[in-house]
């Protein structure tokens, strides 16, 4: 059995600062190098206090308290965060598994740079949420192996990760459209950033809605406009289509958010939804059904997604030793802000992905 005084000894302090650091002692004056080093040192091995030394058999991985702590690393601002309620979802399904499984989840943010490597010392695993670029991506698998991306994955990587099947959905949706008499469809959304670089059209919604486009003969530059995926940017973009003339029979956009920015700028203009202009979200955000009229969108199961990276990290943390990816469906919910396949029944949820 591993004792205060032998991590003391390997770190070369003394057994009351060890066990002041590894009950979180936020009085204790030392530095971010060495406490790291004593938390790393109890990880490595494995030192269980007396009081949670019976954890290990309960399903859930031990810590050097005894408490299985993971850290939430958002890219996100929590001003960023709140203005898009997609994501609130997302953490609250970390938050909620995490609490289920009795693991203390604390957040984090990354805001425009990366995080002080001392908030992270002492977590077992990481679920990373939002577009990650390569230098964030680097640094967190610095910080742990127990690693787990939900909703956006990096490109290149072999790590844990759970997303939604966004090809899948923007290929159904435009089917439907099609079927419905849709040939003028524009598509407002947000470009790729995930290598780093501003990636006009690598967004997957994005280069579906333009492969698929070209396969239909339908393609036209100026029916597909890119910025960052905001409210504002959905009332710019949907007001340079118009103002351009191009007068498209429907707008997908990437988010609710890009189409209730939208909707303000076919309005503005005397246009009406949908006799003029059909919308179409992705993620079913609670406003989505209060809008006038109500949005047509692709429902992403954001709490879904925040609970599988829960159960994927904490696989990792106990001794999985392969990657896994997994990939959920998503369900195009129909409303009033487009036509549908029965113009006279209520709204109706078809399977996608």
């Amino acid at each position: 059995m591993v004792t205060i005084k032998e991590i003391a000894r390997s770190v070369g302090v003394s057994s009351a600062t060890v066990s002041r650091v590894l009950n979180y002692d936020a009085t204790l004056s030392i530095s971010a190098v060495k406490r790291q080093a004593i938390i790393e040192a109890a990880e490595a091995l494995n030192y269980l206090t007396p009081r949670h030394r019976n954890r290990a058999g309960n399903g859930l991985a031990p810590s050097p308290t005894g408490v299985t702590r993971v850290a939430l690393v958002h890219s996100l601002t929590p001003v960023q965060e709140l203005a898009d309620p997609y994501y609130v979802g997302v953490r609250l399904g970390i938050e909620h598994r995490s609490q289920s499984l009795k693991l203390d989840c604390v957040k984090i943010c990354l805001g425009d740079g990366i995080a002080d490597p001392s908030l992270l010392a002492g977590v077992a695993g990481i679920i990373a949420v939002g577009t990650h670029v390569p230098p964030e991506v680097a640094f967190l698998q610095r910080m742990t192996r127990n690693l787990v991306f939900a909703d956006v994955f990096p490109t290149g990587e072999i790590l844990d990760g759970v997303e939604s099947d966004l090809p899948s959905a923007m290929r159904h949706l435009l089917d439907a459209l099609y079927e419905l008499g849709y040939r003028r469809i524009a598509f407002v959304g947000g470009w790729d950033t995930r290598s780093g670089r501003v990636e006009p059209y690598g967004e997957r919604r994005c280069a579906t809605f333009l492969a698929w486009m070209t396969e239909k003969g339908l393609a036209d530059p100026a029916l597909c406009r890119v910025g960052r995926m905001r409210f504002e940017d959905g009332y710019t973009l949907m007001g340079q289509i118009l103002d351009e003339g191009v007068a498209p029979e429907v707008v997908v956009t990437a988010n609710d958010n890009m189409a209730i920015g939208a909707y303000r700028a076919i309005q503005e203009r005397g246009l009406r939804i949908p006799r003029d202009i059909g919308v179409v979200g992705f993620n079913d955000i609670p406003a989505a059904q209060f809008l006038s009229p109500p949005l047509t969108t692709i429902k992403i199961h954001a709490e879904r997604i925040g609970e599988i990276a829960v159960d994927l990290v904490n696989e990792l943390i106990l001794g999985r030793d392969f990657a896994k990816r997994v990939m959920i469906s998503t369900d195009l919910i129909w409303r009033d802000s487009c036509r549908r396949p029965d113009e006279t029944a209520p709204a109706d949820a078809i399977r996608a992905g």
